[in-house]
This record gives C-alpha cells, sequence and structure tokens, in this order.
C-alpha cells in the first residue's frame, strides 16, 4: 500500500511536492496567494481519517490585508460560496476536507488547493467592487445636489505629464477637483495615497487659479493609516465619504 507521499508523487506529483513537517505532512501546491506567497496545505490522520487543511493560512493572509479585525458581510457571503461551489469546510478559522481511506488523495489535493486559492482571490473581486461602488456613489450624490461634474478629466502638470482626477465640480465661482480612496488592502491604500499625494503637488499651481482639491476617503472599509491623511492634508482639503454633508459643504464654498 502506498503511503500519501508516494501516492500523491505517483499522481500529481509534477505540480505538488510532498514533505513531513512536524505531525502533518506537507503538500506544495503550484499556487499562490496574491503577494506571491506559495499556497501550502497539510495532511493528518485523525481517528481513522484523512483531515487535509491549511491550518488556517487562507483566511489568515485574508485578514491581514486590512486592519479590521471582522470581515464585511459581502465579504463572507463569497467566502462560504467559493467553500460550498468546492464542497470544503471551515472548522476554527481553517479550511478542510475530510478523506476516508478509500477516497481519491490527488481530488483531494487538488479541490482544497483551488479553493484556498478562490477564497484569497476574493480580495481582489472585494477591491474592485468596492471601489466601482464608491465612484457610482459620489457621481449619485453629486447629481441628487444638483452640482454639475465631470468625472475622468485630465489637466496637465508641471511635470509635463496628464493627470487625470475621479471628479472635477463646477458650482458657481468654485471649481474643485476630487479624488477619491477607496480599497481594500491597506498596502494598496499606502500606494494609492501617494498617488493621490503625486497627482495634487503636480497640479498645485491650479490652486493658484482658485481651484480647490479634495482627497475624498471611503472610510466605510477601516484601512486607512493616519499617515494617509496626514500626508494628503498637506496639499488638499480631506473629506470623508461617512459625513456627507461636510463633503457636499466643502464642494459649495
Amino acid at each position: 500500500m502506498l503511503t500519501p507521499c508516494q501516492e500523491i508523487a505517483r499522481t500529481i506529483g509534477e505540480l505538488f511536492t510532498c514533505s513531513t513537517v512536524n505531525d502533518y505532512i506537507r503538500i506544495r501546491t503550484p499556487l499562490l496567494y496574491p503577494d506571491g506567497d506559495v499556497i501550502d496545505i497539510y495532511l493528518k490522520e485523525k481517528e481513522g481519517q484523512y483531515i487535509l487543511t491549511d491550518l488556517g493560512e487562507t483566511l489568515r493572509w485574508l485578514r491581514m490585508q486590512t486592519i479590521s479585525e471582522k470581515r464585511s458581510e459581502k465579504q463572507e457571503t463569497l467566502i462560504q460560496d467559493t467553500l460550498l461551489t468546492h464542497g470544503v469546510e471551515r472548522y476554527k478559522g481553517m479550511l478542510i476536507i475530510r478523506i476516508q481511506e478509500n477516497e481519491n488523495l490527488a481530488s483531494a489535493v487538488t479541490t482544497l488547493s483551488q479553493a484556498a486559492f478562490r477564497v484569497s482571490d476574493i480580495w481582489f473581486t472585494f477591491r474592485t467592487r468596492a471601489f466601482e461602488s464608491i465612484i457610482e456613489e459620489v457621481a449619485e450624490f453629486l447629481t441628487e445636489k444638483q452640482i454639475p461634474f465631470e468625472q475622468n478629466k485630465k489637466f496637465a502638470g508641471r511635470s509635463g505629464r496628464s493627470r487625470k482626477v475621479d471628479f472635477c465640480t463646477e458650482y458657481r465661482q468654485q471649481t474643485s477637483l476630487i479624488d477619491v480612496l477607496s480599497t481594500a488592502s491597506v498596502a494598496a491604500g499606502n500606494s494609492r495615497a501617494d498617488n493621490v499625494f503625486t497627482v495634487w503637488s503636480d497640479l498645485s499651481y491650479l490652486q493658484e487659479r482658485n481651484y480647490k482639491f479634495i482627497s475624498l476617503f471611503d472610510d466605510t472599509i477601516d484601512i486607512w493609516k493616519l499617515e494617509n491623511i496626514t500626508l494628503l492634508e498637506q496639499v488638499s482639503n480631506v473629506a470623508y465619504w461617512s459625513r456627507k454633508a461636510e463633503f457636499q459643504e466643502m464642494l459649495l464654498i
């Protein structure tokens, strides 16, 4: 009778490798988390059956992408749907498949590794949806308040490069340029704040023509650091999407 590692080598050994780590058999998969880390899964025999698990690494990785300890309802729904599709159980934060001795080990290994990959990939889906959603909400808000606006307007920067802003509003004699900051990742949040800082700095000559710069933070997702806000306060007005009345007042004065 073949050992689990021999079975993996015989069936899917070209893509998956196997080694013993403490009380587990570690199976290194060809799949990666979005940050480039390898997805490993682990096999252990318990009470006459094999347990295949990621030891909680997938949901831990997803949690580390935000400051908030609690996932949103939308994220939870996406996770549950993904696990249901792959027939994977969640137990104490771990993704697991219980394998009876006569069941196909290679198939279970492939299924769990794909489930881990798809769950981690939810971060991209959530980040994209979050940004698209907030842009639509801002556009609807400006329309409702009868504030004329143009989206994705481009201006020439001091550097000679063309700079695009999310919204340009006109109200009486006041022109406001708005860049929206929304993402589901701390790392991406830092990058977005740096990018917006660069845009405002390059367009700073417009402030001499009575243009107002507004950095609008989507604070419905708790990923922003104090240094992100402080950075943009140096070159723009800072507004928060949860405080829409203040944002509106900023546009009208």
